[in-house]
Formats: structure tokens, C-alpha cells, sequence
């Protein structure tokens, strides 16, 4: 059987891709076909996250094994077979190919197509530009509003994060810190 998967992206408008699969090939596959049709590097941590009809993370597949001690099973991208998750049309997963900005495409399997076979995966569909792999994390203090002249603090930030009730700026005094010292 083979899967037919499209990718969007909420970054891009007009990007879309569609992969075709074996079903009993590995995450790891799908990956490296998702990364070939957008021309990212292969080498970069990545997961794929199954998601509920909300895009509600579910279940995560790594690339690698990250030794976490908690009770919850690691699931491997190279040791989990597609057929083992997938298991109707419409499902709906995310591919996190930037975790230090949180940045991820999200699949839908589209069609499942029985009586077939793919030895390699097919990027059957190829509209637009992928997003950049790589961007710079964004700089807090851009963000910032200060007065004409002035370095800005945190009361000059637009974002409703500092205005929440329950932020004490006070839990940050200085006592304490005045050791450390930053290298730029």
C-alpha cells in the first residue's frame, strides 16, 4: 500500500508538497523525503509528532533516542513503521524540523492506495518555496518600545507575557547576580 502524504506550511503561503510512500517504510524515509523536496539538511534533529483533528500533539517520533528517565516509551524514526501509525486517511502529523524557534510542517496523509508498492518515496507535487531551514532567533530587545534615546527594559515590551498579573519584577533583584558576568 502507499501513503500520500501533503505538507503545508504556516509560514509560506502557496508551499505545498505531496510525498508518496510506502506504508511500510520508516519515519526515517519519510523524512528524508520530506527533507530532498524541500532541499533542507538531513542532519539536523527533527520529529514528527502524531496530532489529533485539532493538530493537538499526540505522540512524538524522534530522530534519535534523547535518554529521557521518564516512564513513557522513546519512539525511533528508524525503528517505526508508517503502517504501525498511520492507520486512516485524514490523519494528521507535524514534522518539527526547527526546534530552537518551534517551527514544523504539518502532513496529512491524503490517500491511501492500495495495491501498490514504492520501492522509494515519490515527491509528487512540488508548489513554491520552502521556508528557510535555518533563521536566526528572534532578538527580544527589537521587540521593544523605549522612549526616544533610552536602553530598553521590560516595562517597554509590547507583549501581553509582561503584563500578565502575577509577574513580580521584583523576584529579579540584583543580589546575587552581581558576579556573573556575560562574554558578548
Amino acid at each position: 500500500m502507499v501513503f500520500n502524504f501533503r505538507l503545508v506550511s504556516d509560514e509560506v503561503d502557496n508551499f505545498k508538497r505531496e510525498i508518496q510512500i510506502d506504508s511500510e517504510a520508516t519515519f526515517l524515509d519519510l523524512r528524508d523525503a520530506i527533507c530532498e523536496s524541500v532541499g533542507y539538511d538531513k542532519n539536523e534533529m527533527s520529529s514528527f509528532f502524531l496530532c489529533d483533528k485539532g493538530w493537538e500533539k499526540e505522540k512524538e517520533i524522534t530522530l534519535e533516542d534523547m535518554g529521557t528517565d521518564s516512564d513513557e516509551d522513546a519512539y525511533i524514526m528508524e525503528e517505526c513503521i508508517l503502517s504501525d501509525y498511520i492507520d486512516d486517511e485524514g490523519q494528521r502529523l507535524m514534522f518539527t524540523f526547527d526546534y530552537i524557534n518551534d517551527r514544523s510542517f504539518f502532513l496529512e496523509m491524503k490517500e491511501m492506495i492500495t495495491g501498490r508498492e514504492l520501492r522509494d518515496p515519490l515527491c509528487t507535487l512540488a508548489l513554491g518555496a520552502a521556508p528557510k531551514q535555518f533563521v536566526e532567533p528572534e532578538n527580544i530587545f527589537e521587540k521593544a518600545k523605549p522612549a526616544k534615546g533610552k536602553q530598553a527594559t521590560l516595562d517597554d515590551f509590547d507583549d501581553p507575557l509582561y503584563e500578565e498579573e502575577g509577574y513580580n519584577p521584583d523576584e529579579f533583584d540584583e543580589e546575587g547576580f552581581s558576579e556573573l558576568t556575560f562574554d558578548d
